[in-house]
């Protein structure tokens, strides 16, 4: 015999009283406070740094490809600026997270590599919010 009601709701507690809605339960830990800013900083330029990579990339493309010098002449120094400010802020959340020195430098290293940079990001949030050192 067919019902109206739907299955996959929680029973009714035997109190009489309404179920209680589900919570939802996050994947990650609460990061320290001390490391908040520091890597949501961090987090913001790695993705930057990764586009900014990329886009010097094609402009080199087009630089040796097809004789257009111009677009390496604007990324390039663009570039180059934002990778000193991020190796200042990758250094702030290696200072305070506490990572080894290998860790901290393969961190900053990714800043150069193309697509690296969004692979580091996603390991370093991983591990901050773990709690656990790089």
């Amino acid at each position: 015999m067919p019902t109206d009601a739907p299955t996959n709701l929680p029973a009714d507690p035997p109190t009489g009283q309404p179920a209680a809605p589900p919570t939802r339960q996050t994947a990650t830990a609460p990061v320290p406070t001390r490391l908040g800013g520091a890597l949501l900083r961090f987090r913001v330029l790695a993705y930057v740094v990764g586009v900014m990579l990329l886009g010097l990339v094609v402009a080199m493309g087009f630089k040796y490809l097809a004789d257009q010098p111009r677009g390496v002449e604007i990324v390039g120094p663009i570039h180059g600026f934002i990778y000193a400010v991020y190796l200042a802020l990758a250094l702030d959340l290696a200072i305070k997270a506490r990572w080894s020195v290998r860790g901290t430098l393969l961190v900053l290293v990714a800043g150069t590599i193309p697509f690296l940079s969004f692979v580091a990001e996603r390991t370093v949030t991983r591990k901050v919010h773990a709690n656990q050192r790089l």
